[in-house]
C-alpha cells in the first residue's frame, strides 16, 4: 500500500482520538459549569429566605406572566 496513505490514515486516527478526548473533557466541563450554576442558584435562594414552595410559586407566576405577555404580543 502507498506509504503516504498509511501515514495519512494514522494521522487521521490520531486526530480522532484527540477529538474524542476533547469532547469528553468538554462534557466534564459542562457538568462542572452546571454544578457551579446550581450551587450559585441554591445560595441565592437561601439568601432570600424563600422556602421551596415559595420558589415554586414564584416560577409558576413568572411562567404564567410570560405566557400572558406572549398572548398580548400576538394580538
Amino acid at each position: 500500500m502507498n506509504t503516504k496513505v498509511t501515514k495519512l490514515r494514522a494521522e487521521r486516527s490520531k486526530n480522532e482520538a484527540k477529538i474524542a478526548d476533547l469532547q469528553a473533557r468538554n462534557k466534564q466541563i459542562d457538568e462542572l459549569i452546571t454544578e457551579q450554576e446550581n450551587t450559585d442558584i441554591i445560595g441565592l435562594v437561601r439568601a432570600t429566605g424563600m422556602t421551596p414552595d415559595q420558589l415554586a410559586a414564584l416560577f409558576r407566576n413568572m411562567n404564567h406572566t410570560a405566557k400572558e405577555d406572549t398572548a398580548h404580543e400576538e394580538v
